[in-house]
């Protein structure tokens, strides 16, 4: 199957890392080396981001218990990537999740294989995405806006056009591996 690993895509809210990861999801549907996880996260699904729900409690004992392959707080929610991630990872897939950009030194640590996808868009696109979706998290956007985790990448991949040429540079990372 090859050598496989992570590829973790980062970035600010609203750069888009959702949409490039399903058109990329999409596009690779029928290699089954590249492997594209639910995130864990104490949060319901939405049309923005699918995810699996997990409760507060169920996500404070897999970390206690050392249940996840990573896992990290942003906004009040936990985020986590399944334990079986990993053993993919070693067995030859390549796995493709977001994740934030404060744990990917934990992750260069902890996992095999990882490179690092940066996705980001100008302030006023990020602000005009953030604004749209409207989830309570989002609320201050000035104070989102100004954050920043700088992350050595591997891929920049500035999101700024239509959804699909950014896409194509995050395919053509994900196919180099």
């Amino acid at each position: 199957m090859g050598t496989g690993g992570f590829v973790l895509v980062v970035g600010p809210s609203g750069a888009g890392k959702d949409t490039l990861l399903r058109l990329a999801r999409e596009a690779l549907a029928g290699e089954p080396r590249y492997v594209f996880p639910r995130r864990l996260v104490t949060r319901p699904p939405s049309v923005h981001e699918d995810n699996e729900a997990i409760g507060e409690a169920e996500f404070a004992a897999g970390e206690a218990e050392g249940r996840f392959a990573l896992s990290w707080r942003a906004h009040d929610l936990g985020y986590a990537l399944p334990a079986a991630t990993a053993s993919l990872a070693r067995d030859g897939h390549v796995v493709v999740c977001n994740v934030s950009r404060r744990v990917v030194d934990e992750a260069r640590r902890r996992l095999p294989a990882v490179t690092v996808v940066e996705v980001t868009a100008p302030p006023g696109v990020l602000a005009a995405r953030l604004a749209a979706r409207g989830r309570p998290e989002d609320g201050d956007l000035a104070a989102r806006l100004a954050r920043s985790a700088p992350v050595a990448a591997d891929c920049l991949v500035v999101n700024d056009r239509a959804p699909e040429a950014g896409a194509e540079r995050l395919l053509a990372h994900l196919r180099a591996r």
